[in-house]
């Protein structure tokens, strides 16, 4: 006997305009009934939050956005001294992972790299391919031995023209490493900040490189800049029992002249992972589409 299918329940049209509608009509046609659920039917809503990346790139020509970031209950990323491994436990740090398991690329600053030497890869969650890198790196200071180029994905350098012979040798031996470079102009920053790459010219890049997720595990400095620019759509917080006491910030943003300036984002979620809590918040208006 042979099954045969009757009904299918559509979550969510895809707003791809290459193929939007065809599968619909392929259906239709072979005497299949089809139901688009309302938008707020529980499936609609769980398609779209698995799907939010692919819907915001095809909708609004942008990669959904989100910043992962660790803190002590007081609101430190690391010690003054910028010591931060680790503030959160193995289990939050594997929660995180598969959060950056399911983005197409994940982004950090050179200052992180600097620091840290990450291999910004995903270990504790099972892949069959790995995100690629995005480094924010002004002045191509990244080392061509860094450990991002000793683990397999792919690794993107972005920086400034460079400003000299010193610069383009840099830029040239990363090159060597294996890494794609792109140079972009400066973009508006704040008073307080140094001139750097152009976010906003990055993202049509992105979207050619069909980026749907960028998960975003940087310092203060590009979390605000990132922040600052209306381009983080979401926070994805995991906080620490502890109290550092002092240290470095979440993120340097710029400052608002009152407490009476409207909330621009809003709680997603609260969930306990082991001993800390990750924190989901959404920028106000950044899923209406």
């Amino acid at each position: 006997m042979t099954a045969q299918v009757s009904k299918v329940l559509v979550a969510w049209p895809d707003p791809n305009p290459l193929v939007a509608g065809r599968g619909i009509a392929h259906l239709q046609a072979a005497g299949i009934d089809v139901e688009v659920l309302p938008s707020l039917h529980p499936a609609a809503v769980a398609s779209r939050e698995w799907n939010i990346g692919f819907l915001s790139r095809m909708v609004r020509q942008r990669p959904w956005i989100r910043l992962k970031m660790a803190a002590s209950i007081d609101g430190f990323t690391a010690l003054a001294d910028g010591s931060s491994q680790w503030i959160t436990s193995e289990s939050a740090r594997a929660d995180g992972h598969g959060w950056r398991a399911r983005a197409s690329g994940l982004m950090t600053g050179v200052g992180t790299v600097l620091a840290d030497d990450p291999r910004l890869n995903v270990r504790h969650a099972p892949m069959v391919r790995q995100p690629w890198r995005v480094v924010m790196d002004s002045h191509w200071r990244t080392p061509p031995q860094a450990a991002l180029f000793q683990s397999s994905g792919a690794v993107c350098l972005v920086g400034l023209p460079p400003e000299d012979a010193a610069a383009q040798l840099r830029r040239a031996a990363l090159e060597a490493a294996g890494a794609e470079t792109i140079a972009l102009p400066a973009g508006r920053t704040a008073q307080s900040r140094k001139p750097a790459p152009d976010l906003q010219a990055l993202i049509p890049w992105l979207v050619q490189k069909e980026c749907n997720e960028l998960h975003v595990e940087a310092g203060a400095t590009l979390n605000g800049a990132l922040m600052d620019a209306g381009l983080a759509d979401e926070c994805l917080l995991y906080i620490a029992p502890k109290w550092l006491g002092a240290g470095q910030n979440l993120a340097h943003v710029l400052p608002v002249q009152n407490l009476d300036t409207p909330a621009i984002w809003r709680w997603q979620a609260a969930t306990m992972v082991h001993d800390n809590v990750r924190l989901l918040a959404r920028r106000v208006g950044a899923d209406a589409f």
